[in-house]
């Protein structure tokens, strides 16, 4: 199977350009730095560099701890990062630390054909490499076995349904990929059993690194200039579908009460203008005030509008999307609703839920929604009781990304002291 998706895609090769071309159409891609996915654009420092991937927003923002505590470990540790979005490279690089950001370098992931991949890595020659969750590319992870990159898969995870995918169509080839990771740490014990029924190796006790993460960063004046003394209803990370059913909840409790205001954060901020001429709401992004429907189609702000809100909703989960990470409103102590479709965090869902911390939207309907919301603006004391419950479970995973970091820094070269001899530099050299 490896062999047929390198004929694959090197066959796609003349395609190539086409593809890059729509997605830069499309808002996808920065059309002056194409160039990385082809692999160009090195540029690597001189000493050690270890290299951080994640595909999008969720999963680079979850390196972000992990980098932070390996460079407290290692102040002489450059750092490459990767990512596959647009998005993910702004929501990323906008929150690396300060004093972090000469150390930092950010490339565009290239593109999985052979010839792209081994150009990025010859260029770049890291020491390590750490990929988060499923990004698994057979040619990039194979060839940097091949020329000795140790590899690490963190806050791994296996859906249900990719493990069906990868039995069906292509069980070997995961299963070299798997073996391919020196060191895997599963994000909850479902993914665990999953992997290590796919052919993985030993692997580290299971931990969210999402966890290890910062609460989402807000702007505190901006803060205090929306607060006002009026429910808010906040909709998180929708997806198309979505909107609709939130709106016609809006329309529903207006009513009920005065003032609500209801705030949409779409996963995809390019969608705002035409969900805001969907339902008749204002948009963050042209400056309008936050009206009775609002739609903050903006990016790194989903932060102020968890804290801004009374109660939330999670998007991606009243469509068959999957839902996305119930627990960056957790950190905040903000009450959680979700709907029935939340496979991409399951094992996190049902703890929360356990819990008594969040609550299922079902059916997903308009109606049941209304309700919802309804008792969490009514009833504030058992508003406050699930936040509080969110909040500790949030807690429970902190410290992965300081685990994982020591056992990271492990790999790197040692780091040589000042006036060290000739043969002393030379036996750091791995």
């Amino acid at each position: 199977m490896s062999l047929i998706w390198h004929g694959i895609t090197s066959a796609a090769g003349p395609l190539v350009p086409l593809y890059l071309r729509y997605r830069v159409r499309q808002g996808k891609e920065d059309p002056a730095r194409l160039h990385e996915r082809y692999g160009h654009g090195a540029d690597r420092p001189p000493g050690i560099l270890l290299w951080l991937h994640g595909a999008s927003v969720g999963e680079g923002l979850a390196l972000l701890p992990l980098l932070e505590a390996i460079a407290r470990l290692r102040p002489d540790v450059q750092f490459l990062i990767t990512t596959g979005t647009l998005t993910g490279a702004e929501a990323v690089m906008q929150r690396i630390p300060l004093e972090l950001q000469p150390r930092v370098r950010h490339r565009f992931l290239p593109l999985d054909r052979l010839a792209y991949v081994a150009r990025f890595l010859a260029g770049w020659k890291p020491d390590a490499a750490v990929f988060v969750e499923s990004e698994l590319w057979p040619n990039l992870i194979l060839a940097a076995r091949h020329i000795g990159v140790p590899l690490a898969l963190v806050n791994a995870r296996l859906s249900f349904a990719a493990a069906e995918r990868w039995r069906r169509f292509a069980p070997g080839l995961l299963r070299r990929l798997l073996k391919s990771f020196s060191l895997i740490q599963p994000r909850t014990p479902g993914d665990a059993e999953r992997l290590r029924q796919a052919g993985a190796p030993p692997m580290l006790p299971s931990g969210d690194l999402k966890a290890s993460a910062p609460p989402l960063p807000y702007d505190r004046q901006e803060y205090e200039r929306l607060r006002a003394p009026v429910p808010t209803f906040l909709a998180a990370s929708t997806h198309p579908g979505e909107e609709e059913l939130v709106a016609e909840a809006h329309r529903l409790l207006a009513p009920e009460f005065p003032g609500l205001r209801t705030i949409i954060v779409p996963r995809h901020p390019d969608r705002g203008a035409a969900i805001a001429a969907a339902i008749g709401a204002s948009r963050r992004s042209l400056g309008q005030p936050i009206g009775s429907l609002h739609v903050a189609d903006t990016l790194g702000e989903l932060g102020l509008f968890y804290r801004l809100a009374d109660v939330a909703l999670v998007g991606g989960s009243l469509v068959p999307h999957g839902g996305h990470n119930p627990m960056e409103p957790a950190r905040l102590g903000c009450p959680i609703l979700f709907g029935p479709h939340t496979h991409n965090f399951s094992d996190r869902v049902l703890d929360l839920l356990e819990a008594r911390a969040a609550r299922r939207i079902a059916p997903p309907d308009a109606a049941t929604l209304a309700s919802a919301v309804r008792d969490m603006l009514t009833d504030r004391r058992e508003a406050g009781a699930m936040a509080s419950a969110a909040r500790l479970l949030a807690e429970r995973d902190a410290g992965t990304a300081e685990l994982l970091a020591a056992r990271l820094v492990e790999w790197l070269r040692p780091p040589v002291a000042e006036g060290a001899s000739k043969m002393e530099r030379d036996s750091a050299v791995p």
